[in-house]
């Protein structure tokens, strides 16, 4: 969250900055040269002349305020959504479109909703769509995923067996479903028919069975998050 902060602060630290640059735009360069003209023309007694420069002066002073505030705001657009890509990007490196499906969908479409109001020019609801995208990623973080294989070890050291390994957090949570291990593995067994005799050694395969992202051998190094159905 502070770094979303940070983030956030920089975008209008650098709106600012560029609003200085854009004053020394052509509408401006006109405002000034008519107002020096109106001025000379006031000195020379020249009145009518005079109020004509100074509403020239005028229309280009307003045109250059709309133009910085324009181009003040199609900046700050571009700075939230060059945000959002870089927060997808870096959600996308963790997998979190796999482990946050419902954070990672709603940060791809409030993005296209910012890139969709951007191209219509409507640049503060560009900058509402891309912050709101950032904020969908907050909760993200790096997940080591369930695992997809475990070699089963022996029983005097882990009492491996299909009810056992299916009661552990990483494999089921739950005892009861072991019959999904048994038939994911049971053509790998010496006696298919017999769910008892699993061997040490056995890669045993665990199948996803809600959808849940499983990738790569259980490794008793990792921590893993408990499956939840």
């Amino acid at each position: 969250m502070k770094k979303l902060v940070i983030a956030l602060t920089v975008l209008l630290v650098s709106a600012s900055v560029f609003a200085a640059s854009f004053k020394n735009n052509t509408y401006q360069k006109l405002a000034n040269e008519y107002t020096k003209k109106a001025v000379a023309a006031m000195d020379a007694g020249e009145y009518d002349l005079s109020i004509e420069y100074s509403k020239k002066a005028e229309e280009n002073a307003a045109l250059s305020k709309a133009y910085i505030e324009m181009m003040t705001a199609k900046t700050t657009a571009d700075n939230a959504i060059n945000l959002a890509k870089n927060q997808i990007k870096y959600a996308e490196s963790i997998e979190a479109d796999r482990n946050f499906p419902m954070a990672y969908t709603a940060a791809k479409e409030n993005l296209e909703n910012a890139e969709k109001a951007y191209g219509s020019e409507d640049y503060m609801k560009a900058v509402e769509y891309a912050k709101a995208s950032v904020n969908s990623l907050d909760g993200i973080r790096s997940i080591t995923p369930l695992p997809e294989w475990y070699i089963v070890r022996p029983w005097a050291e882990t009492k491996d067996c299909y009810w056992n390994i299916s009661a552990r957090p990483y494999v089921y949570n739950n005892p009861l479903l072991w019959e999904n291990l048994y038939q994911a593995n049971k053509q790998n067994m010496p006696k298919p028919e017999d769910p008892n005799l699993i061997h040490p050694g056995m890669k045993m395969k665990i199948p996803s069975i809600t959808g849940e992202y499983r990738k790569g051998t259980y490794d008793p190094k990792k921590e893993y998050e408990p499956y939840s159905n």
